[in-house]
């Protein structure tokens, strides 16, 4: 993801300039203390850069080769080998998915004001591990799946879901920490570093791209077409070899403490607001702005927006402040103008964040029944007798991507995406399950080209709109963006499978042989939701005001120029495509 010079704004109180600098020094040590040292009287934390990548590196390629070769198949084995409904199924995994992508949103919290990045990633990776090893043995072991076509028992759920559980901590743990531990192995301070900390993202996206294709390839292919057991136990393998990567790196990695959560900050800005309430809204001149004493977080300007904020930066005769003169006794009655400022770039941004939801459904769904119809396709690869497996048309979905990371804007595809699905679709129908499989690579190319249109300028707005400190939100913004999305379309299943069947027999649109289903219908209302969500988005487009820079000094660049972090559709976090 792309991080961008943040807004500064200053209006200095009767704070000595000599006090502020040495606090700026102070904070810029203790920032980059490890874990276990105390914050005062010790040493600079030794960067030690490259020296500790092999592990970094190593762990999180095998990480993803091991997490995404797992969860890349899983519509169709719940639905051959579980042996449920391809509805059921599509809903059970939309609602799996929102916990996946809602958990990260906990993890970066803990991560961030208790556990610290390390602790964060290592306890995660062992629940990934664990999980991958339970799911694999319901595979394995003929007693933990169903046989003979039958459903699966009370049982078989519980050990399912047990895994899916594992996985969801992992991912909670792992997605808001791996790149930024990476990044903290270099000295941002440094232009070495810097240049250290995109080597590292292109590194990462890299290794990104390795583990996403021969995840929709070999693995998916083991998977379909030789053994469940060996298909999920390879994957398995990679995430027991990934945590023994991280913990042999242990002793070369710097581990930043942690320094709480900025969600502690908003609360106390809506609190300290709520109680001043009745206070006239005063002028920027009257508010509580001590001078920025920081280096690595930049200064945002002030605006004028959702002046009912403000309120909780007044400064009252009941108010309180330390020795300093420049910090708040009681941080939840009295928030200074920055703390304000970056309540109000969150509150911008909803907008426009809520304008993502339809397009990540979009995605959502056609990623479970883009698999469904290739299922009912004839995949076989010219006369050779080789099967392509159904999972693996995702792969044009990729390339597409890829290809067009350059060049990123707007999310209207998403209205294109639907509608060419559903023609293919209504062809599908048509010819029946001789249909090629290929006749699926357009929708797949179009949501490839959407993500890089789309997700990525998503992103790309977030990161640019929020402060430095506020990166591990942007993140959670966008994952969270993924699990409303992935709830939505769980709901939409169910209600759609429910509504459409006839009273005299006649088959649901979801039902489960698509050839008597109407799914070509369920994306043409999907397609009319995306282009209402068009028009609302370009109203929120009008509306937005982007935050100006108050001043440029002293700003401290991780990335630069159009670096950006690519989060999938599929929950995975990449770098910036190399340049």
């Amino acid at each position: 993801m792309e991080a961008n010079n943040n807004s500064k704004h200053g209006k200095a109180y009767s704070v000595a300039e000599e006090d502020a600098t040495t606090t700026n020094n102070m904070m810029m040590k203790q920032k980059h203390l490890s874990d276990d040292e105390a914050a005062a009287g010790e040493p600079e934390e030794n960067y030690r850069g490259w020296k500790a990548m092999p592990y970094v590196i190593g762990n999180e390629t095998c990480e993803k080769l091991g997490t995404i070769g797992t969860t890349a198949n899983l519509l169709v084995y719940l639905t051959t080998v579980y042996g449920i409904k391809s509805a059921s199924a599509a809903t059970l995994l939309s609602l799996w998915g929102g916990t996946v992508n809602l958990a990260p949103v906990l993890g970066a919290f803990l991560s961030d004001s208790y556990l610290g990045r390390y602790a964060t990633i290592a306890l995660a990776s062992i629940a990934s591990f664990v999980g991958m090893i339970l799911l694999t043995l319901t595979a394995a072991v003929p007693s933990l799946h169903p046989h003979a076509g039958a459903g699966p028992s009370a049982s078989h759920m519980a050990v399912l879901l047990a895994s899916f559980a594992l996985l969801a901590v992992g991912a909670g743990g792992i997605r808001p920490c791996n790149l930024a531990f990476g990044a903290d192995q270099f000295d941002p301070r440094t232009p070495a570093g810097r240049r250290g900390i995109n080597s590292f993202f292109n590194w990462y996206y890299f290794t990104f791209t390795i583990a996403m294709m021969v995840s929709a390839t070999v693995i998916i292919y083991l998977q379909s077409n030789v053994s469940w057991a060996l298909g999920l136990a390879v994957p398995a393998t990679l995430m027991g070899l990934s945590c023994a990567l991280f913990f042999m790196g242990t002793r070369l990695y710097v581990r930043v403490r942690p320094e709480g959560s900025p969600f502690t900050s908003f609360a106390q800005v809506l609190v300290a607001a709520y109680r001043k309430r009745r206070l006239v809204s005063p002028s920027e001149g009257e508010l509580f702005d001590p001078p920025h004493r920081s280096s690595l977080v930049s200064k945002i300007a002030y605006t004028d927006q959702f002046l009912c904020l403000d309120k909780a930066a007044i400064l009252t005769a009941d108010d309180e402040l330390t020795a300093d003169g420049a910090t708040p006794a009681n941080p939840w009655r009295l928030c200074t103008v920055q703390q304000v400022e970056e309540v109000k770039c969150l509150v911008r941004l909803l907008p426009v964040w809520s304008s993502g939801i339809v397009y990540y459904i979009v995605l959502t769904n056609l990623g479970n029944y883009g698999v469904l119809q290739a299922m009912q396709t004839d995949r076989r690869l010219g006369r050779s007798g080789f099967q392509i497996p159904a999972g693996s048309l995702v792969v044009f979905n990729m390339l597409a991507l890829t290809a067009w990371l350059p060049v990123y804007d707007g999310i209207v595809l998403s209205i294109a995406i639907m509608v060419v699905a559903a023609a293919v679709e209504r062809h599908r129908r048509a010819v029946g399950d001789a249909t090629s499989c290929f006749v699926l690579v357009p929708q797949q190319m179009l949501a490839g080209l959407s993500e890089a249109f789309a997700v990525i300028g998503q992103v790309d707005l977030y990161y640019k709109q929020f402060p430095e400190n506020m990166r591990s939100v942007a993140g959670a913004l966008l994952f969270l963006g993924f699990a409303v999305a992935s709830y939505a379309s769980g709901l939409m299943v169910t209600v759609v499978h429910r509504t459409t069947g006839g009273s005299d027999g006649r088959p649901d649109w979801l039902t489960q042989d698509l050839n008597q289903g109407r799914v070509d219908l369920y994306y043409l209302v999907i397609a009319g939701m995306a282009a209402v969500n068009l028009v609302y988005f370009v109203a929120c487009a009008r509306w937005y005001r982007f935050k100006e820079s108050a001043d440029h000094a002293g700003a401290v660049e991780l990335e630069e120029k159009d670096k950006v972090v690519l989060v999938t559709d599929a929950g995975a976090a990449a770098p910036p495509p190399p340049v």
